[in-house]
């Protein structure tokens, strides 16, 4: 695969990684199964809408996986292909996808989808065809139980993970009286909801919850309905707007007091932290699904993941500065991915007749090792629950950078629930 392959991929490459992993490079890794026909899999991709940054990087992570992948020998000795096909991040257009790309492209199975209402909206197409859809989207939606078996999300943990992870933190060390800002559709919704409740169950209080429209160009309006006595302002936006966002909340504080800041790195992904404006961030803190910044204590596997995607110790692409990653995300799309492989591997995929099959290894899975295959670090798998656990990421902007200052454990995310996708039928 050349370099402008992974850095511009175009929707007329169907085979995106598929012909051009099949260099002389890498052929004779397949020439114990070049009898065999290519695993063709389907990426639903947020190439344009409000989720175009993320679907950028997506593509970018999800090419040089499969770079990885194919020069190890592919999955089962057989090359494997990456179909992308971009959903708009529309809701209607996300279903429509699912149907070409099962119907039309007759691909294997589908991943990558993030935002949480076109997941949602595509999912029940995604059991109709009887596709394995695995997603990258963080949402509780797959956990929930309102989705179907034939939905999995081994990659990322979700958001009712990752607040109760460390909601214990932020009250401990920043307040206990918190002010909510988050987009007004599902994703926004599920940190309302586990927030407060993560929260309250640490002694402190949810005092106002602010809820924007994930399309909104300014936000100035809003700020005034922060109480005065919010000691902690939680913010989580999301879309094109981001950098507009944190840059009004700044001129709305000004120099003067302000309460602790605590974001989701998402208001921040793809924007560069020196951009003029952003300075008042100096001193707040951040989760981050996996740290922007390369850390000291950064594994071998993060660095070699981080030099495969071609991202920069800063977060950067690395022949464009200006190119900022959604490293606290992307990781989704790898560790998928290398799931993929390992799932087909273990039920000795053949075609399409194995999907359940398929389904079922993975639901057969429980501890995931840290290692090349997961970069962001070792995770549990819930079969019941469809969806994984792992660690979270807290750190703080100091001196223009992200410096990582909590390491949530594997279990601090874990939590009950009756969910049991294993008593549902195909």
């Amino acid at each position: 695969m050349n370099r402008e392959t992974i850095l511009h991929p175009t929707r007329r490459s169907l085979l995106a990684g598929g012909a051009a992993a099949l260099t002389a490079a890498t052929l004779p890794r397949f020439v114990q199964a070049q009898s065999s026909e290519p695993i063709r899999l389907g990426f639903q991709l947020h190439r344009t809408g409000i989720g175009a940054a993320y679907g950028r990087w997506y593509e970018r992570t999800a090419l040089a996986a499969l770079k990885v992948v194919n020069e190890a020998g592919g999955i089962a000795g057989r090359p494997v292909e990456i179909l992308f096909e971009d959903d708009a991040t529309d809701p209607r257009r996300g279903a429509e996808v699912v149907e070409k790309l099962a119907s039309q492209a007759k691909v294997d199975m589908i991943f990558g989808p993030l935002f949480s209402h076109v997941v949602i909206a595509a999912a029940p197409r995604a059991a109709e065809l009887k596709i394995p859809y695995l997603v990258c989207s963080e949402g509780y939606h797959v956990a929930s139980g309102k989705l179907n078996r034939w939905t999995l999300q081994p990659g990322i943990t979700d958001v009712r993970a990752q607040v109760t992870a460390m909601a214990p933190w932020v009250t401990q060390n920043l307040g206990k009286k918190v002010t909510m800002i988050f987009p007004d559709y599902a994703f926004g919704h599920d940190h309302r909801d586990f927030f407060t409740e993560a929260v309250k169950a640490q002694g402190g209080e949810v005092v106002a919850q602010i809820a924007i429209p994930p399309t909104e160009t300014s936000f100035t309006r809003y700020f005034p309905r922060i109480p005065r006595d919010t000691e902690v302002l939680y913010h989580v936006m999301v879309g094109p707007a981001v950098l507009t966002f944190v840059k009004e909340l700044g001129e709305f504080y000004g120099s003067g007091d302000r309460p602790q800041i605590f974001g989701f790195i998402d208001s921040l992904e793809a924007v560069d932290i020196a951009n003029p404006g952003l300075q008042f961030l100096e001193g707040s803190h951040f989760w981050e699904g996996q740290c922007r910044m390369l850390q000291p204590d950064a594994s071998e596997a993060e660095t070699f993941y981080r030099a495969a995607v071609g991202v920069d110790d800063t977060g950067a692409a690395v022949e464009d500065p200006q190119n900022v990653s959604c490293y606290g995300h992307m990781f989704s799309v790898w560790e998928t991915l290398f799931t993929i492989k390992q799932g087909m591997e273990a039920c000795n995929w053949r075609g399409p007749q194995d999907r359940q099959a398929f389904v079922e290894a993975v639901e057969a899975f429980t501890e995931m090792p840290a290692g090349r295959e997961r970069p962001q670090g070792a995770k549990v798998f819930n079969p019941k629950l469809h969806q994984v656990f792992g660690h979270q990421f807290i750190s703080r902007l100091e001196g223009g950078k992200l410096v990582k200052v909590h390491e949530t454990s594997l279990e601090d995310g874990i939590y009950p629930s009756d969910v049991d996708y294993l008593a549902t039928s195909f």
